[in-house]
């Protein structure tokens, strides 16, 4: 039995979440997983009924499970933290130690690249430290106000930090074509950058065969459009992975369509790279791909993990029916040229998904 904890989040998150569920049971029923799942409550609904945005008991079952499937969140709408606004997404990354936020920008079939080449890449960003105020410190946030008319930010590379995201990074390359990208800001951030670079060098050594190149953020987002199919794995800080993973997920074909996962030692946690979109909520609008494919690298990651073929293949098959559907201009969300809702698209992607595909 794999147990799996839902938390819907907010706005589109209940409609992506029920679409993901579908695909997932399909997935289960096909491959024999023995897959349970288990709602959690978050959010603006856990706000409302508990008075606060993420319970102890809602961190405690993310504890006790096999994995997560978290839906968007509205953080920016919650109320401060000691008023019960927590963000569920930063708080589960720091204190369920999720260090690599895996981000693949790929190219699907039928939907031209923005800027003319396909794009197959994966960004592996650092997720526990960096300028992210609400995880960079043990107590208190990394942002503060000396005086009214002084705002400052603490930034934080530690040696662990770095080194276990290049690990990550280095392994992933190995399997995939052999090629790094270090993205830094190290002629400026003279200190804390070349301290992350050091380390990524002092893993480097022990994958020689994975070509690394040092690459400056600024030309790293020129570089991203003039040729984003160059690329193979980037690994960067927290900040920089976050900015970059968007802008190579748009120039892919979409945010909406770019998959996510939160993974550490121990615990991973399946979530889109987009936000809760609370101005299309409730309307059967939102294309659910991004989750979908998040639970997909769920499943993979669970996989490598237990040395389980049925959930490598069953995250495969899933990625397929996804590339099916995405194929053809009909079986679409409305966003990207098709006429399906949410809930259709789901079940179109859930009864195309087709065991034999994935072993072939």
């Amino acid at each position: 039995m794999i147990n799996l904890v839902v938390m819907e989040g907010d706005g589109i998150g209940p409609e992506i979440t029920a679409a993901t569920l579908e695909v997932l049971r399909a997935a289960d029923a096909a491959f024999g997983l023995g897959l349970q799942f288990t709602p959690v409550m978050i959010g603006h609904a856990s706000l409302r009924t508990h008075g606060t945005t993420l319970t102890d008991a809602a961190f405690e079952a993310a504890c006790d499970a096999d994995g997560v499937i978290l839906g968007p969140v509205s953080h920016h709408e919650y109320p401060p933290v000691e008023k019960g606004g927590i963000n569920p997404s930063g708080a589960l990354r720091k204190r369920l130690d999720l260090y690599a936020n895996i981000r693949p920008a790929r190219s699907r079939p039928g939907i031209p690249p923005r800027c003319g080449v396909p794009v197959d890449l994966v960004i592996v960003r650092e997720n526990t430290e960096g300028f992210y105020a609400d995880r960079n410190m043990f107590i208190g946030s990394g942002e503060f106000m000396p005086t009214p008319d002084v705002a400052l930010s603490v930034r934080k590379i530690t040696r662990q930090g770095s080194t276990r995201i290049a690990e990550a990074a280095f392994e992933l390359a190995k399997r995939r074509r052999k090629k790094l990208t270090v993205v830094h800001k190290a002629n400026v951030l003279r200190v804390s950058e070349n301290f992350f670079l050091d380390c990524v060098r002092a893993v480097g050594k022990a994958y020689p065969e994975v070509a690394c190149e040092e690459v400056i953020v600024d030309a790293m987002a020129a570089l991203l459009v003039r040729d984003a199919s160059r690329y193979d794995v980037i690994v960067t800080t927290n900040m920089f992975g976050d900015i970059l993973s968007d802008q190579a997920s748009e120039i892919a074909g979409g945010l909406g369509l770019a998959a996510s996962i939160n993974h550490g030692a121990i615990y991973g946690v399946a979530q889109a790279q987009h936000g809760s979109a609370p101005d299309i909520a409730g309307q059967d609008r939102a294309n659910p791909t991004s989750l979908i494919g998040s639970a997909a690298m769920l499943l993979a990651w669970l996989g490598d993990r237990r040395k389980d073929n049925r959930l490598l293949a069953a995250a495969a098959a899933i990625e397929a029916a996804l590339d099916r559907a995405l194929a053809d201009p009909q079986g679409r969300t409305r966003d990207i040229g098709g006429s399906l809702g949410t809930k259709a698209f789901g079940a179109r992607v859930a009864a195309t998904l087709e065991p034999s595909a994935a072993s072939r």
